[in-house]
């Protein structure tokens, strides 16, 4: 099928995947940024550029729903706030991110001063979640979506007292949780909790410190997993109640996956995000305190919960939770040591190697690191599709080749990373964002050519937008 005769862009050769017939033999026709023809590899079809990419898989581009950006992870203020970790997420497949702007300020300014730093500079296209934390900002959530494009908010249940001074946010409760989740559903938003009880942390503070035990399991062990489980119940049930959607956001065990299937058999707009990291690293891997995040690592029980999450569809996406603090802030103490690392160039290939690997459906993959978010977050059928007139976002990957972790190639100003070394069965080759070449044969463009991406409904709004194109993806 194509639009027209002549085209910009031919892919040929390679297998690309389809929403409901896993790969076939098509070459991919892109033209002014959209694919424009989707035809068989001997069709005739003129195009100005052709590019073989025999043996290898065109993929959905990657979406990542969960990054934060800035030196002190707030907002991204300077260019190579932008540039470096979009280049970081390119090159492996990523060609959409939605970044955390956290503040206690009105978003109006800070949205202006956020989009001025990434464009121009971001390899990726983009859009924002923002952090709310006082009631004006709640008040304002209407506004937010009409006016911003922006209907995705996030609120840290362990803000509670001075837990969020250090990133300038008030503390809140559980009144201010309900109150935002009911104008959230009434703007058909959708809520990203960070779910944590701190309540039960600040008790775990108090315990006297077990010297011998080694540094991530004396983390894992100041925030157990009943800490994630009972606030995503929580929250789940203030959703029901109050008729919101939430996403919980970095679901790293076994026991929060079971609360949030519980609630979800007598509330349906329940929907779960894991990450990276909380499939492949556990308190034994010997990352040290680069890999103190919160929630924490966990353990292998809790790695296998969440891969079989990931096969049946309870884990709804995969994200990176991505921070580029430098590695200065980790080399300390766990206890000292900053939480959270980057990762967002790691999503596709992780997820989709090792899931492949493990026996799981490639379209379960595709959606995990695609076309779910795209749904969930009113990017769909922009996003997360390779249909005619989507926007042509590709990663074209190797399935029988491998990539290495290596800070250096990772192109993150947090200059680490705690999979240093590990092997990925999928190596990215070609990564295109909306018929651009961010990445052509492995090498990173200069000429980063990402936009902003205003967006009008999230969650179950989000979903319904999406059925209304008839083609279930």
């Amino acid at each position: 099928m194509s639009t027209q005769d002549t085209h910009d862009l031919r892919l040929r050769g390679g297998r690309v995947f389809q929403h409901g017939a896993g790969l076939q033999e098509l070459d991919v026709l892109i033209t002014g940024g959209t694919i424009s023809g989707l035809v068989g590899r001997g069709t005739a079809m003129a195009a100005t550029t052709e590019v073989d990419v025999a043996g290898k898989v065109v993929l959905p581009g990657g979406i990542d729903p969960h990054v934060h950006l800035g030196k002190d992870i707030r907002v991204p203020r300077d260019p190579d706030d932008a540039a470096l970790e979009t280049a970081s997420a390119v090159a492996g497949g990523i060609t959409t991110m939605l970044v955390y702007l956290m503040s206690a300020d009105p978003y109006e300014s800070v949205f202006a001063a956020s989009d001025a730093a990434m464009a121009g500079n971001s390899h990726t296209d983009y859009g924002f979640h923002f952090v709310l934390g006082t009631d004006e900002q709640v008040a304002a959530i209407p506004h937010y979506v009409r006016e911003l494009g922006v209907p995705s908010f996030k609120f840290f249940m362990n803000f509670r007292g001075d837990e969020g001074k250090y990133l300038g946010l008030p503390g809140n409760d559980d009144a201010y949780m309900y109150d935002l989740l009911g104008r959230a559903a009434d703007a058909g938003a959708v809520v990203n909790p960070h779910p944590e009880n701190i309540e039960l942390v600040w008790k775990l503070r108090e315990q006297p410190r077990d010297e011998s035990l080694p540094p991530l399991e004396a983390w894992y062990r100041s925030r157990p997993p009943v800490v994630e489980a009972e606030a995503v119940q929580r929250v789940a049930y203030f959703a029901s109640v109050t008729g919101a959607s939430v996403y919980a956001v970095h679901t790293s065990s076994r026991a929060a996956l079971d609360a949030m299937r519980m609630q979800q058999t007598v509330y349906p707009n329940l929907f779960t995000e894991t990450c990276t990291q909380y499939l492949t690293l556990t308190t034994d891997s010997d990352c040290g305190t680069y890999g103190k995040v919160n929630p924490p690592l966990r353990h292998t029980e809790d790695v296998e919960a969440l891969w079989e999450g990931l096969r049946t569809g309870a884990v709804d996406t995969v994200g990176s939770d991505h921070n580029a603090r430098h590695r200065t802030a980790k080399e300390k103490d766990i206890w000292s040591a900053s939480a959270g690392f980057p990762g967002t160039g790691l999503v596709l290939p992780t997820t989709v190697g090792k899931g492949l690997e493990r026996g799981i459906d490639l379209e379960r993959l595709v959606d995990a690191t695609s076309t779910r978010a795209a749904r969930l977050f009113g990017l769909f059928p922009r996003k997360g599709a390779i249909r005619v007139g989507s926007d042509a976002d590709l990663a074209v990957v190797d399935l029988d080749a491998t990539t290495t972790v290596r800070a250096e190639t990772q192109h993150s100003a947090a200059a680490y990373s705690p999979w240093e070394g590990h092997e990925i069965p999928l190596r990215v080759v070609h990564t295109l964002v909306r018929g651009h070449f961010a990445v052509r044969d492995g090498v990173l463009s200069q000429n980063p050519a990402g936009t902003y991406l205003p967006r009008t409904h999230g969650g179950a709004a989000a979903l319904a937008q999406a059925e209304k194109t008839k083609e279930i993806a």
